[in-house]
């Protein structure tokens, strides 16, 4: 299978095989298949769950082994830089049900235990998802606003890796101005109850007849422009 060509307006079908991307300078970043929940065109929900094996890069599969947070650090040079290096990493210990949205700036994550007792739900600040042929191409932009399952609290993460990535250039002076407008628009959501947060989120598993879904041939290469 060739790698992935962007297109626009086709949905998944529930229970395909949706895979999110994080692309920079013609690379790929991350790789991880999902499972199609539901997707209206524009609005796409998938799934995530323990077993799950995704392309991630070494720095941030090494600190995640070791305990050691300087090597997802140092991995943000990298990112900048284009030098990093990926491996297969197998997700554990959550259920991840995912939501993007066309042209929001922000994708929203709900964790929970694979018994399904709710955990968190992560609001990821990221450039708007381009819809191709085998999933979804995006770029985190780091930082995160953690809420409480009962949408009672929230604070916000990683703002120290996100002003870190500023200054080495990736995330340029128009991201973080339209990052901004998103934080404002998430908060203003939750703080109303309004759009995803107009109710907690309720539990959700995985189909037991759904296998776990796999990277296709080509998922770790971005083809060229033109």
């Amino acid at each position: 299978m060739t790698a992935a060509v962007p297109v626009t307006g086709t949905p998944f079908t529930p229970g395909s095989t949706v895979v999110r991307r994080d692309i920079h300078l013609g690379k790929v970043w991350s790789a991880q298949p999902h499972r199609a929940i539901s997707d209206t065109g524009t609005l796409l929900e998938i799934g995530y769950w323990p077993g799950i094996r995704a392309l991630a890069p070494t720095t941030w599969t090494t600190a995640l082994r070791t305990g050691d947070d300087t090597t997802r650090k140092d991995g943000l040079a990298n990112l900048a830089a284009g030098t990093w290096e990926l491996e297969p990493w197998a997700w554990r210990h959550t259920v991840l049900r995912s939501r993007f949205e066309t042209g929001e700036w922000f994708s929203l994550h709900h964790f929970q235990t694979p018994a399904g007792d709710p955990l968190r739900l992560y609001v990821n600040f990221e450039r708007p998802a381009v819809r191709t042929r085998i999933g979804i191409d995006t770029l985190d932009l780091l930082v995160d606003l953690v809420v409480e399952p009962d949408l009672s609290s929230a604070t916000w993460k990683d703002e120290d890796e996100y002003d870190h990535g500023r200054r080495l250039g990736f995330i340029t002076d128009a991201d973080h101005r339209l990052v901004d407008q998103a934080r404002e628009r998430a908060l203003g959501l939750l703080q109303d109850r309004a759009g995803p947060f107009a109710d907690p989120w309720p539990t959700w598993a995985p189909d037991p007849a759904w296998p776990l879904p796999e990277l296709p041939n080509g998922a770790d290469r971005v083809p060229a422009a033109g």
